[in-house]
C-alpha cells in the first residue's frame, strides 16, 4: 500500500465518525470516498443543518472557509466543496499526528 493510499484511508476513518460513513469495500480511493462524504453532506444539508454545522466546527474548518463555502459555491457545489475542505482538513490533521509520532 502505498503512503498516500494510507493517507486517504486514514483520513476516511477519521472523517467517517463524524458523519458514519460506511466503510468502503471496493477499492479504496480518495474520489470514491469525497463521493460518499459528499452525499452525507448533502443529506444533513437537507435533514440537520444544525448538526452538519457542528461537525464543521468540531473537525475544525475555518469559519472563513465555511462561510466562502455557503455564500460563494453553486448551489450545486456546496455539498462537494464542503466535502472537499473538510477531507482536506482531516487529511493534514493525519499528516500531522504522522509526523510527530516518529512513524
Amino acid at each position: 500500500m502505498s503512503i498516500s493510499q494510507s493517507l486517504s484511508e486514514e483520513t476516511y476513518t477519521l472523517i467517517s465518525k463524524d458523519f458514519q460513513l460506511p466503510e468502503v469495500k471496493e477499492r479504496f480511493s480518495e474520489e470514491a470516498a469525497l463521493q460518499v462524504l459528499t452525499r452525507a453532506i448533502s443529506q444533513l444539508m437537507d435533514r440537520n443543518l444544525e448538526h452538519l454545522l457542528q461537525i464543521c466546527y468540531r473537525v475544525d474548518l475555518s469559519e472563513y472557509k465555511l462561510k466562502q463555502i455557503l455564500h460563494e459555491s453553486e448551489p450545486d457545489q456546496v455539498a462537494p466543496d464542503l466535502a472537499k475542505a473538510l477531507w482536506e482538513r482531516q487529511k493534514l490533521k493525519v499528516e500531522i499526528r504522522r509526523r510527530y509520532s516518529g512513524d
